[in-house]
């Protein structure tokens, strides 16, 4: 039977909240149709249904549900996974829209957290931060880099990263492949040192790279080496390790991260989002384990799993 009790106090830096019709690939598949046609769109939606069930059959997942309509109830599944594990906090970094994601989060704000995750290259994208941080009280800002159409350090860009370092939010921002076998691995932000400039431009943003830069460790440890501002995240399978060129494992990428980036910028995430499965535990022990194999002391163990995210999100000892 799967262990539930988790060893230390734990907040997971990187979910996602399911809600019924939310497509993140939306914008992408919609420009797709519009210049390869319906029938070539519905090819590649089928071949990436298959290569998902591959993947659920080799990890042990069951297949998702179907979303309720209602977001109530999945936030009510949620809470219970964190009473069920002794998660402190589920930090949410999509969900529908920053509205819903925020409606989602203010019902239960002692263990769910919300990220804002609209398009930054957006009209009205800085004001829209703005609003989603002030009035509905999310907690950073979350970006799919590989589905952007122009580059980061863009001109345009400046007025939303000014807010962003105004509130000290933690930003967030998927580079590498996208998606399961299908996905995207193309894009001007690929990459994760299309960041740098904008890394360096405003130290005040503490920018998190998740999944270890999926597919690019080698260009994010030049980024972190650069860039002091700049954490890495640990969430999901990390499978892309598979596709490199040469032997990698969790524990190499522990160790590499651990040696050079140190413990203070390693964050916790589980990359969880759907039910049945719930939060992901196997993801966590998977880490815990390349962790106790490494001999990482208990204190940096502590800053991983916990207080680093703790920190970013101006959390207070006493609320959690």
């Amino acid at each position: 039977m799967e262990r539930t009790t988790l060893p230390l106090p734990v907040i997971d830096f990187h979910c996602h909240f399911p809600v019924k019709g939310d497509d993140v690939f939306g914008d992408y598949w919609q420009e797709y149709t519009s210049r390869y046609g319906e029938e070539k769109a519905a090819w590649w939606q089928r071949a990436g249904e298959r290569c998902q069930a591959e993947w659920r059959e080799a990890w042990g997942f069951p297949a998702p549900e179907p979303v309720p309509s209602d977001p109530a109830v999945t936030a009510a599944r949620w809470v219970n996974e964190t009473l069920r594990y002794g998660l402190e906090r589920v930090v949410f970094v999509t969900g529908g829209g920053n509205r819903k994601l925020a409606g989602v989060v203010s019902a239960c704000p002692d263990r769910l957290i919300g990220f804002a995750h609209h398009n930054p290259f957006a009209a009205n994208a800085a004001a829209e931060l703005e609003r989603a941080v002030v009035q509905d009280g999310l907690q950073g800002y979350k970006i799919f880099a590989p589905l952007l159409p122009k580059p980061l350090d863009s001109q345009e860009l400046i007025p939303l990263w000014q807010v962003a370092e105004k509130h000290r939010l933690p930003v967030l921002i998927h580079f590498g492949i996208l998606g399961g076998g299908g996905g995207i691995a193309a894009g001007p932000n690929l990459d994760p040192l299309a960041l740098h400039h904008v890394a360096k431009a405003y130290p005040g943003i503490p920018f998190i790279v998740p999944h270890f830069g999926c597919g690019y460790p080698r260009e994010l440890l030049m980024l972190c080496w650069a860039c002091p501002n700049v954490h890495v995240d640990t969430s999901g399978n990390n499978e892309w390790m598979r596709w490199m060129p040469y032997p990698l494992t969790l524990q190499d990428l522990f160790q590499r991260f651990y040696e050079t980036v140190g413990p203070a910028r390693i964050i916790f995430g589980s990359d969880s989002a759907w039910f049945p499965r719930g939060f992901a535990a196997r993801y966590f022990w998977d880490q815990w384990r390349a962790c106790c194999h490494l001999r990482i002391p208990e204190g940096d163990r502590r800053l991983i799993f916990r207080d680093n995210a703790a920190r970013l999100l101006k959390l207070n000892a006493e609320e959690v």
